[in-house]
């Protein structure tokens, strides 16, 4: 395969992107299933702030609940994260595929932003840009664009 026909820059932006994207969503990781007395912490911390009885119940069913979303979005933000890389890699791989894995890049960037913060947000534009290149890119070579064709009958 030569030179013309691989996507090198949406290679290396998406590649970025979903490397930032996969950060944000180990950071997210880390406190979600990190140790349970950082919820114990974040709990007290807020009933105090609520003051009173009701304050304590309701804050209590609150973090509970987040707690619950938690890891689905972690999940989210790691298996996001991993598509995009897989998608700049396959990109390079089979250009002439690239409407395929040009949409799949910017479909999981920006579900990246739920459960990874987009890569803190570096991960979703390079993400973006990186598919948008690749969708806007023509893999044909210069030497079938440039060699006319010669029908004989």
């Amino acid at each position: 395969m030569s030179a013309e026909t691989r996507a090198v820059a949406p290679f290396v932006l998406s590649l970025i992107g979903g490397v930032f994207i996969l950060l944000g969503a180990i950071v997210i990781s880390m406190f979600t299933f990190g140790s349970p007395t950082i919820v114990g912490s974040m709990s007290s911390s807020m009933s105090g702030m609520m003051g009173g009885m009701n304050g304590q119940t309701g804050m209590g069913m609150m973090i509970g609940g987040m707690m619950g979303l938690y890891p689905v979005f972690s999940i989210i933000g790691l298996a996001s994260g991993a598509l995009v890389i897989l998608g700049a890699v396959m990109l390079y791989s089979r250009p002439f595929e690239k409407d395929l894995w040009g949409g799949v890049i910017i479909a999981f960037s920006i579900l990246g932003i739920l459960g990874g913060m987009g890569g803190f947000m570096i991960g979703l534009v390079l993400g973006i840009v990186g598919g948008a290149l690749a969708l806007a890119r023509n893999p044909t070579s210069k030497t079938t664009v440039s060699t006319p064709v010669i029908l004989s009958s």
